[in-house]
């Protein structure tokens, strides 16, 4: 029987599209304020939501336990806590989903033998990946349930973060079967799309940090921070020292959003534009060509929901938008390498 058949491609694509939506779901789950409405972990019975009013009763009475209800939410109805609780419960059902899609065909496809030893060893990396991802999870909500009403941006960054790679790593070995034959052009070339990957990853960590602090509901402005100032003041007195500011200070988190925004679009650019020079395939053409336009996209995005003040569908139409990015510059990697 064939390796690495047709069948593990899409299989593969679809464990692609299932993170693209937990990732779309999360992101409404972060805007509607859903993610601490589910107020304790269970794995299994956890999947199967509040089907009667006693138990929808005994779920919330649960939440008022907890600093996001007694700071925040105590004017709450059942009604409302219902509205929040569906988001987190769906979010958390997927992740459930995409563990059994995983999970299951692996074992068909090795007692049937159509899986490659390379294959198997990435696939139980996708494995340990889509774990810790589950486990991060956890670990995001658990920061918002001690004595703070809301999750620590640090643990959302890294949740986030997993989530990204570990679709960008699925999406390159089912690249890795659909193109088993790459032609490396140029190492230096190759070395800079790399490097766009890098500063690309760590704008998404940033985006995080915006999210989890906030952050986009302040300085609605732009191109300019604040009323013609080019870094407002704020960004200095949030915190001492001044470098944790551009960390946990919302003010400074923006800023460095705002301007490693820039630095993308340039390496990008510089990326399409050190391309020209090199005798491509129509497919490493077409794959430059896409990161492009996706980023222009994504810049304009990031401008308009900004300047709306982050609104529920600019931003998840921002976050989806950034996967697509990814995944154009995973694609280009992936055409550039050996």
């Amino acid at each position: 029987m064939k390796k690495d058949n047709k069948k593990v491609i899409y299989w593969l694509l679809t464990g692609c599209l299932l993170i693209f939506i937990m990732v779309i779901v999360g992101g409404i789950t972060r805007l509607t304020h859903s993610g601490l409405s589910m107020s304790n972990y269970k794995l299994i019975s956890g999947t199967i939501p509040p089907m009667n009013e006693v138990e929808w009763n005994e779920a919330f009475e649960l939440y008022k336990k907890y600093p996001e209800y007694q700071k925040i939410n105590n004017q709450f109805t059942l009604e409302d806590f219902k509205s929040i609780y569906f988001w987190e419960w769906f979010h958390r059902v997927i992740g459930r989903f995409i563990g059994i899609v995983f999970i299951i065909p692996f074992i068909y496809f090795l007692i049937r033998k159509q899986l490659s030893k390379p294959t198997i060893k990435k696939a139980l990396i996708l494995m340990l990946l889509g774990g810790f991802q589950g486990f991060l999870g956890w670990f995001m909500v658990k920061s918002g349930l001690i004595d703070r009403p809301d999750v620590s941006h640090y643990r959302l960054a890294m949740h986030l973060t997993t989530a990204f790679i570990t679709f960008a790593y699925t999406f390159w070995v089912a690249l890795d079967l659909i193109y088993p034959n790459k032609k490396v052009i140029d190492l230096k070339f190759r070395n800079l799309v790399r490097w766009g990957l890098v500063i690309l990853l760590i704008q998404i960590i940033y985006g995080a940090f915006v999210a989890g602090l906030d952050a986009g509901l302040l300085h609605n402005h732009w191109p300019l921070m604040n009323d013609g100032a080019l870094i407002h003041e704020s960004v200095y007195i949030e915190q001492s020292p001044t470098i944790m500011n551009f960390i946990e200070g919302k003010s400074g988190v923006q800023f460095v959003h705002r301007y490693l925004a820039y630095l993308v679009v340039g390496i990008i650019l510089f990326i399409w534009y050190k391309s020209k020079r090199l005798e491509k395939t129509k497919m490493q053409s077409k794959a430059l060509n896409l990161l492009l336009i996706i980023v222009g996209i994504q810049f304009l995005l990031g401008v308009f929901t900004l300047i709306y003040r982050v609104p529920i569908a600019l931003g998840v139409l921002h976050q989806v938008v950034a996967f697509f990015l990814l995944g154009a510059m995973t694609f280009s990697l992936h055409r550039f390498s050996k």
